[in-house]
């Protein structure tokens, strides 16, 4: 249903990239979390690792930062093969797991410096990452009196605290209420300014928010890989409709060319159509063909939540 233009990114080969990823499976058991997905990131890019719940996503980091191993298939970061040359992936790497471990009794700074010595660098860092991920005002509290948001910017102190060329980050989001998004939005932002960022999470305004390009996976392969933009330009219309009295399911899905619909309210559906005709002249046809009403029709514009439904939609 989608052109093939959307897989853009998955062959592209440079000397420049930062993450490479060549037909990795990974299987638990008889379930297989990643199917022969491949592709790379370039330095400097912020990438966006979209999917459904179980569809690979923290499987295939937990590979990348060498925590567990693939079953078939290589993956190399800044160059260095994540199983022959763990060491070297380990020092290139920031990560921010999905479930942020942290020393709940220990100080923000106690436990920067903690973690500065086990990296081996100077306790001058340790100020610099407080400062850029905005944790000055709070740095004197223990970590367990921390806002859930402060907790994250602890994370990602500690993923910046060796400098590393390549960030990870696994949901780094979950459950910040609307302030706190905004706020570690802006420090990933901030912080990928000079580093290569691969960034998984739910929230489609985030990844539109920070993301040059997105890779979107389900059932553990590669639905979509290209930029932001490019993957709006599917031939999609979106278009919101307020009848004048209820109308079934079984009748929308009457209408041509629909792809998705949604009763979003009442009378108001949102209808999905693939197609590079205006579809509102469709609609007209099927209110009249039916005996139907409507009180509104509205082009709505097409966003990432649009595209990413429609790729892992059962």
């Amino acid at each position: 249903m989608f052109p093939h233009k959307l897989l853009g990114y998955i062959c592209d080969k440079s000397p420049d990239m930062s993450i490479e990823v060549s037909n990795i499976t990974k299987m638990y058991g008889s379930q297989k979390a990643l199917d022969d997905v491949s592709f790379s990131i370039q330095k400097g890019e912020i990438v966006g690792f979209l999917g459904p719940n179980g569809a690979g996503k923290s499987t295939l980091m937990k590979i990348l930062t060498t925590y567990i191993n693939a079953d078939s298939g290589s993956a190399a970061v800044n160059g260095h093969d994540v199983s022959a040359d763990a060491k070297s992936v380990q020092k290139s790497v920031g990560y921010l797991p999905e479930h942020n471990p942290l020393y709940l009794d220990l100080y923000v700074r106690e436990y920067l410096g903690f973690n500065a010595d086990v990296y081996n660098v100077s306790k001058k860092r340790i100020e610099e990452v407080i400062q850029l991920t905005g944790l000055t005002p709070e740095s004197h509290k223990k970590i367990g009196q921390l806002s859930k948001g402060y907790r994250q910017r602890v994370g990602l102190a500690n993923a910046l605290l060796h400098d590393p060329e390549v960030l990870i980050l696994d949901e780094p989001t979950t459950g910040l209420d609307p302030n706190q998004l905004v706020e570690i939005r802006s420090v990933i932002k901030n912080a990928g300014k000079n580093k290569t960022v691969f960034l998984s999470t739910h929230i489609m305004q985030e990844v539109e928010a920070i993301c040059d390009r997105v890779i979107i996976i389900d059932h553990g392969k590669v639905k979509a890989d290209n930029r932001l933009e490019k993957l709006k330009e599917v031939e999609e219309q979106v278009i919101e409709v307020e009848f004048g009295q209820p109308v079934s399911q079984e009748i929308i899905d009457t209408i041509p060319n629909l792809t998705y619909s949604k009763n979003v309210s009442a009378n108001i559906w949102e209808l999905t159509f693939t197609s590079d005709k205006d579809m509102r002249e469709t609609i007209f046809e099927f209110v009249h063909q039916n005996g139907l009403k409507t009180l509104q029709v509205a082009q709505k514009n097409k966003n990432l939540e649009t595209v990413f439904r429609e790729m892992t939609k059962k």
